[in-house]
């Protein structure tokens, strides 16, 4: 039987639906948020807020601050050996797979022993608590002499089983973060077909190469083979077989959504499929991803990505500066530059006037 095609549109609306973009949960805490979405990348502190304030009604920074407190939520080194927010109960399984393969180290890690420098740095970090790694790596010189500082410490944020300590700074993380070893047992093995779960539940449908994308794990398709039975199978316009949860939400192409969303810097929803046009063009991903790897800000409309924002403030202004990709109707425009004043008073609540200007393309 011959498997049913889904449209560029359709995987657009499904994707949507489960990262909270066509519209807000409102049944849903910053937590839980954290976990239909599989995390949300945190290479910079800020990001997930906005990440979150986008997804959710009502929220404030302090609902993620809170429960990054009370370790209800971490920041740690998990998919693609990148800075994620997680909902702290996901942190064993998206830490086990991703962040400890050998792979993500690269070239940077060229011949080095691991297994010496991560048990320098436990004994480090358990003798000190604690630790920046401007005050770690140091430390790990003094062990290994003859290797390149930032490699041992490369190493070490990588494999070792870190979180990063909150401090009082407004985003939660100061310039010079803490790293600290996280509560024990830690994840021995991983569990590959449960990432694989999860990452359809907040992604799918999508392919193999895709959850392979997002996780930094290579052979997947034996996984997902073992997996087949539970799950239901596609095809995209391309012919590619696309694979999802039976009971995951799959709109049709015509479902409404929010005309305007913003979405922050470094945000998943850009970055989570190897074929990203169900988000973005092809020919704009350029001026998204730019030469030192950064994600810019960007702004859907119509559930597509359609330019990208910026936000300065002073004392008493803000002023935030949308870039379009292309001409922009009245009324979208319209709907852009009010989610961009309701955008900056969540970042910039004490500034007594906002600006939105727009930059012709």
């Amino acid at each position: 039987m011959a498997q049913r095609v889904l449209t560029r549109r359709e995987l657009n609306r499904a994707t949507l639906a489960r990262q909270g973009l066509l519209s807000r949960w409102d049944d849903a805490d910053a937590v839980e948020a954290l976990r239909r979405v599989a995390g949300l990348q945190a290479q910079e502190p800020r990001p997930p807020f906005v990440g979150l304030w986008t997804r959710l009604e009502g929220f404030t920074p302090e609902d993620l601050l809170s429960a990054l407190r009370d370790r209800r939520a971490v920041r740690a080194t998990l998919m693609r050996g990148t800075l994620h927010t997680v909902a702290a109960e996901d942190w064993p399984l998206f830490f086990g797979p991703p962040a400890r393969t050998r792979n993500v180290l690269g070239a940077r890690s060229r011949d080095l022993d691991p297994e010496p420098v991560l048990v320098a740095a436990e004994s480090l970090l358990r003798e000190h608590g604690p630790m920046s790694f401007n005050a770690l790596r140091p430390l790990l010189s003094e062990r290994f002499p003859d290797e390149d500082h930032r490699v041992l410490g490369y190493v070490s944020r990588i494999l070792l089983p870190l979180v990063m300590e909150p401090t009082g700074d407004r985003w939660g993380y100061g310039r010079d973060p803490l790293f600290g070893l996280a509560p024990e047992p830690w994840p021995a093995t991983s569990d590959h077909a449960e990432v694989v779960r999860r990452y359809l539940a907040a992604f799918g449908p999508a392919t193999v190469d895709d959850a392979q994308t997002w996780s930094g794990l290579q052979g997947l398709r034996a996984v997902v083979e073992e997996l087949r039975d539970e799950l239901v199978t596609f095809t995209d316009e391309d012919g590619r077989e696309l694979f999802d949860l039976p009971d995951a939400p799959r709109p049709p192409a015509d479902a409404p959504g929010r005309e305007v969303v913003v979405l922050p810097d470094f945000d998943n929803l850009l970055l989570a499929h190897k074929d990203r046009r169900r988000v973005i063009a092809d020919d704009h991903r350029p001026l998204v991803a730019t030469k030192n790897l950064r994600i810019k800000a960007t702004f859907l409309l119509d559930g597509v990505v359609a330019g990208t924002w910026s936000i300065k403030a002073t004392k008493t202004k803000a002023t935030v500066t949308l870039e379009p990709f292309g001409k922009v109707k009245k009324a979208a425009r319209t709907a852009l530059e009010e989610e961009a004043q309701r955008l900056a008073a969540f970042l910039e609540p004490d500034v007594k006037s906002v600006n939105v200007t727009s930059v012709s393309p």
